[in-house]
């Protein structure tokens, strides 16, 4: 009787050492771009954006690289159309080296 009950006591403490270990995904590179190309746009054009579009990653260089995005935006008049935002960085500072926008209907 004694051995059932170490052994329970022994099984349950085990069981409870075991704790699920939940891990945050990490966020892709892109992310920190992303941020940045919605809030310069929101600024820019004062429109809601609608739907985001990470077109990809450029290594210029090694010291320059760059980030491509599409967001589609509608304006307060329901008019909605697309805005390319292309953001140039030093790759080892982060430090931006210039934003583009070039607006397109599809």
């Amino acid at each position: 009787m004694f051995r059932q009950i170490i052994y329970i006591i022994t099984l349950v403490c085990t069981l409870l050492s075991f704790t699920p270990t939940i891990y945050a995904a990490d966020q892709p590179l892109y992310a920190k771009w992303g941020k940045i190309a919605m809030n310069e746009t929101k600024n820019k054009y004062h429109a809601a954006i609608v739907d985001y579009l990470h077109m990809g990653r450029t290594q210029i260089n090694e010291n320059i690289t760059e980030e491509k995005f599409k967001l589609w935006l509608r304006k307060a008049n329901q008019q909605e159309f697309g805005v390319y935002i292309t953001i140039r960085f030093d790759t080892h500072t982060e430090q931006i080296l210039f934003i583009h926008f070039e607006e397109t209907a599809h």
